[in-house]
């Protein structure tokens, strides 16, 4: 049987960053859309997703952009929620898609024995490289201004002296076109990429209005979350909700711009009665009303283009940078290639799936890859092996329909729900930009 798979990059595309990082001063974004359908197996009964030719046309100026780009800077998924629900100990082998790398740094400061950061898209896998080669030659402080500042003088010279040479051909033609953007006369790496293009969209944004940054950087400063809800209440919301934009953020003509395809929109949409507008605005008064930001260093490098000693993470700390240097990263392994193909190269039991939201996408662009994959983490999975899923979705309805393993058996009845300890981990979750966050552990019976 062919294998159908969606084209580099299709499995990062998340809704969450381009509403959360892009809607939110409009005049900066980047495209994203989805690819087109693949067939669906017999075994299938969900509708597919129907292109107009607009979307078709938009699917093109995505392909051609995406298959050239870095997109992610820096992870959006918060480790520390992800630790916790993973419980990862020495005998744990995981899968996690590599993203920006910062969160296989992290998982790696738990010492499993192999974590497997696997992406379509090589360039996010030529970052991770990047961080890999530095970990094993820099010292910390050239290390931390790298990639905490974003900014290293003569990181020309270490690159070409000291980095280069430890990198794959791949990632090293790569970075010998694109070290500059660490000595960016932008001021920051993390100005960079197609998600840079929003960062640095806060910092013009933030320039023209200096006393909203000042309340923003009062915001970051608070001692206490009173403080800092009486801040954002009195100083910061009105200045960000103002009609005209919630109007705009209402359009579809805008989320279009943004590139929320219209599954993904209709996810969102369908939940909150606000609408996507209601959703943004919910997300972010949470975040900054109920969660404590001293330490957000998610939402601290998209807001002024950089880490602080304090805030931020875990790889960046002197302490876990001199352990990941000591051997702890040496247990991970980038792979270029879709979930499915590294599953099927192998026969190595795999204990952890970080999976992201990436099957929102395939859900309604391509169904059959996706049932190929469920069929391929069965096969690798270990027996208990967990798994997290992120969605649009608070209930992804793709969990219903796919049917999986030998017997075709629906997800429900291979997997078992941790449902109350994924409610209580997303009330922590400091991006918070993902209505749907599964737990979940394959049942001793799974896949057979």
């Amino acid at each position: 049987m062919q294998k159908v798979f969606p084209p580099p990059g299709w499995h990062r595309m998340d809704c969450h960053l381009v509403v959360m990082r892009g809607a939110y001063f409009l005049a900066f974004f980047f495209p994203a859309n989805a690819p087109m359908n693949a067939p669906l197996p017999l075994n299938l009964t969900v509708p597919a997703t129907h292109l107009t030719l607009k979307d078709r046309l938009d699917q093109k100026v995505f392909s051609a952009l995406y298959s050239r780009s870095l997109v992610y800077n820096t992870c959006w998924e918060d480790p520390a929620v992800d630790c916790q629900a993973l419980h990862l100990g020495p005998r744990d082998t995981v899968l996690v898609i590599t993203s920006a790398g910062c969160n296989a740094l992290d998982y790696a400061l738990q010492g499993p024995a192999r974590i497997y950061a696997v992406d379509a898209n090589p360039r996010q896998n030529a970052l991770l490289e990047l961080k890999l080669a530095a970990i094993r030659k820099l010292g910390f402080e050239d290390f931390f201004a790298i990639f905490g500042k974003g900014f290293h003088i003569n990181f020309r010279h270490l690159y070409r002296q000291q980095l280069r040479g430890e990198l794959s051909d791949f990632a090293r033609h790569y970075w010998d076109r694109r070290y500059q953007w660490f000595v960016s006369p932008h001021g920051s790496f993390y100005f960079h990429g197609l998600a840079g293009f929003v960062a640095r969209g806060f910092r013009t944004y933030f320039r023209l209005r200096p006393e909203l940054a000042g309340r923003i950087a009062e915001l970051f400063a608070a001692g206490s979350l009173e403080e800092q809800r009486k801040i954002y209440d009195e100083r910061i919301a009105s200045e960000l909700w103002t009609p005209v934009i919630n109007w705009v953020l209402g359009r579809q003509l805008t989320m279009s711009l943004l590139g929320v395809p219209h599954p993904q929109r209709r996810l969102v949409q369908g939940q909150h009665p606000g609408g996507v507008a209601g959703f943004i605005r919910a997300a972010i008064e949470y975040v900054f009303r109920e969660l404590p930001v001293h330490d957000n260093y998610f939402w601290r490098v998209y807001l002024t283009g950089s880490y602080t000693r304090d805030c931020c993470p875990s790889y960046l700390q002197e302490e876990n940078f001199l352990a990941l240097q000591g051997g702890l990263a040496d247990c991970i392994e980038p792979h270029s290639c879709t979930v499915t193909e590294f599953l099927q190269g192998g026969d190595e039991p795999i204990t952890r799936f970080v999976m992201l939201d990436h099957m929102d996408w395939m859900s309604s662009y391509y169904p059959a890859a996706l049932n190929e994959e469920w069929n391929a983490i069965f096969e690798r999975a270990a027996p208990g092996a967990r798994l997290l899923l992120r969605s649009a979705h608070a209930n992804p309805p793709f969990l219903d329909w796919v049917r999986a393993g030998p017997g075709h058996r629906p997800l429900a009845e291979q997997l078992n729900y941790e449902t109350e300890l994924a409610a209580r981990l997303q009330a922590e979750d400091r991006v918070h930009t993902y209505p749907g966050f599964l737990i979940a552990e394959l049942r001793s019976d799974a896949g057979r």
